[in-house]
């Protein structure tokens, strides 16, 4: 039977290759839902409930529902094609010609009133049910001793076709009305329909179930009933975690499956690359010191040497430098060794002078970071400045400190699951600020550093070790009490030397009016920026802070 397709098929060659799931991309597609705050088992559930796009690629993986409505779609596809109402005639026909040489037959050898013809007539015709099923009266002549050979033999093939015909009789009675379509399905399309339906809605509820191991059908069982990218989508969803794990990025944790540290370092390197994309579409600016830490050739540029500085001669430039002044001071003669260089042909390398930092992100947690992607964009920065440092600058030390109601210190293993402090709207800058202050007094460096990513002024402080929340005053007004300790906390921070940086993800006027003060105070720098700037302005603030060029 050829059943209702609004799908095109390619022939499948035996191979699962084009099945195989690229772990990289998957983890990649895991990791934004973890930026959202969900859990490892969480974004699991909700890419194969919702599926997926992978990068790099044109093909979408669908999830659960996409291909709950597909295997639906295929059904109701089957209904508006066929019907039913004529499915059992041939098999009525058949039972009927079998009965009526049967009947020939006794009459032949036992005449019209026998007690053998009596006896067969009366099961033949002996229905009490007035909507008697054509399986019943099979099952009546099922212990007829057949006088006809030949008819008894045709009959025992519709005996063994009873359980079927019952199946499809109460298919037919649950749905037919259902099947309106223009073409009459025979008995055998019938049952094939019934079946590939049967088929189609176990598998749509295993789907909705969320189980995707109980689909463990071939890629050609699948393709009588899904799409080529259905079956690709579903294969791929049913392997995900087995596949995640193998490529090493997942393993199994007490409560569900855990990301592996390849897996984090990972993500952090596609936070830094993502961070690093929007950086080179934007003019990032340069922060002069006159602090000179260790000195990085950058190969390919050089200057003349000024005295006072550093010896670090291109020796194939210097020399240059002189056979073109020598052969410019005698033109037209011959160059004869040795050649005597001037101060004048001296080409120095230019160098980048960077220092060891200690770096502290506060990283504000309040309910409010959930809106308007906030708090993904700044937990993505997070983990591309910690790929960057760990990578690039592994001297420097760098902490995340998040901070709602409370502040506390955030491990960079811990972070690509964090999420914000959901039902919470205070914000406590002070502690955050404090628990900076302990992180650099364990890790000292010449250059401490606070960032600060946030949306709201200060509701939250501590005053004699007690804390204290404080809604804003009035629409549109500040928490008075809050502000000021911050501001305390900001100065004694200022004495010691570390700067503040903070980037505003909100352009409310309280917030403005209170980072504008704190900047005042710290003569660090604020940036009012959006959640896709956000990378750009953190990228550039770093690295400028902790490098400068000699010239």
């Amino acid at each position: 039977m050829s059943a209702a397709r609004r799908h095109r098929y390619s022939r499948w060659d035996g191979s699962l290759e084009e099945f195989s799931l690229d772990a990289k991309r998957a983890l990649d597609a895991l990791s934004e839902l973890l930026m959202e705050g969900l859990e490892v088992d969480e974004a699991l559930d909700w890419m194969r409930r919702f599926g997926f796009q992978m990068a790099g690629m044109d093909f979408r993986v669908m999830g659960a529902e996409e291909l709950a409505n597909e295997l639906r779609e295929q059904v109701r596809a089957l209904e508006q094609q066929y019907n039913l109402d004529h499915s059992t005639e041939e098999l009525a026909r058949r039972l009927d010609e079998i009965l009526d040489r049967e009947e020939q037959a006794l009459r032949s050898a036992h005449g019209h009133e026998s007690q053998r013809m009596n006896e067969f007539l009366s099961r033949r015709h002996g229905g009490t049910e007035p909507n008697e099923s054509l399986s019943q009266a099979i099952e009546r002549l099922r212990d007829h001793r057949f006088e006809d050979e030949e008819a008894g033999s045709d009959f025992q093939e519709l005996l063994a076709e009873l359980d079927r015909l019952k199946a499809l009789e109460e298919f037919q009675q649950q749905r037919g009305q259902r099947f309106r379509g223009p073409e009459s399905a025979d008995y055998e399309q019938a049952q094939q329909i019934r079946e590939q339906i049967e088929q189609l809605e176990q598998l749509a509820q295993q789907l909705a179930d969320g189980d995707f191991q109980g689909a463990n059908m071939t890629p050609e069982q699948l393709r009588e009933l899904l799409s080529e990218d259905g079956v690709r989508s579903l294969i791929l969803l049913r392997d995900m975690e087995r596949n995640l794990e193998e490529a090493g990025f997942l393993a199994p944790g007490e409560e569900g499956p855990e990301l592996t540290p390849r897996a984090i370092r990972r993500i952090g390197a596609q936070a830094l690359a993502s961070v690093y994309g929007a950086l080179r579409k934007g003019r990032p600016g340069a922060h002069d010191t006159v602090h000179y830490g260790v000195a990085t050739r950058r190969p390919d540029e050089t200057k003349p040497f000024e005295f006072g500085g550093d010896l670090d001669l291109h020796v194939v430039r210097t020399l240059m430098n002189g056979v073109r002044r020598a052969a410019a001071a005698r033109p037209g003669e011959p160059l004869e060794p040795p050649i005597r260089l001037d101060v004048s042909d001296l080409e120095v390398y230019e160098c980048d002078f960077s220092t060891q930092t200690t770096t502290v992100l506060l990283l504000d947690m309040s309910w409010s970071m959930s809106w308007a992607g906030r708090f993904p964009a700044a937990k993505r920065v997070a983990m591309a400045l910690d790929h960057l440092i760990r990578t690039r600058y592994p001297r420097d030390d760098f902490f995340v400190v998040g901070f709602s109601t409370r502040a506390r210190e955030l491990p960079i293993r811990d972070l690509p699951l964090a999420r914000w402090d959901m039902g919470d709207p205070f914000t406590n800058l002070q502690e955050g600020l404090m628990v900076a202050e302990r992180l650099i007094d364990r890790h000292p460096s010449p250059s401490p550093q606070i960032l600060v990513i946030t949306d709201g002024q200060p509701t939250a402080y501590y005053a004699d070790r007690e804390l204290h929340v404080e809604w804003p005053m009035g629409f549109g007004g500040v928490s008075p009490h809050a502000v000021a300790e911050t501001l305390k906390t900001v100065r004694r921070v200022t004495r010691r030397g570390i700067t503040i940086n903070t980037f505003m993800l909100d352009d409310a006027p309280e917030l403005v009016g209170f980072v504008e003060r704190m900047t005042e105070i710290n003569r660090g720098r604020a940036f009012f920026t959006s959640p896709t700037q956000l990378g750009s302005f953190l990228m550039v603030d770093y690295l400028s802070r902790r490098r400068t060029q000699h010239r």
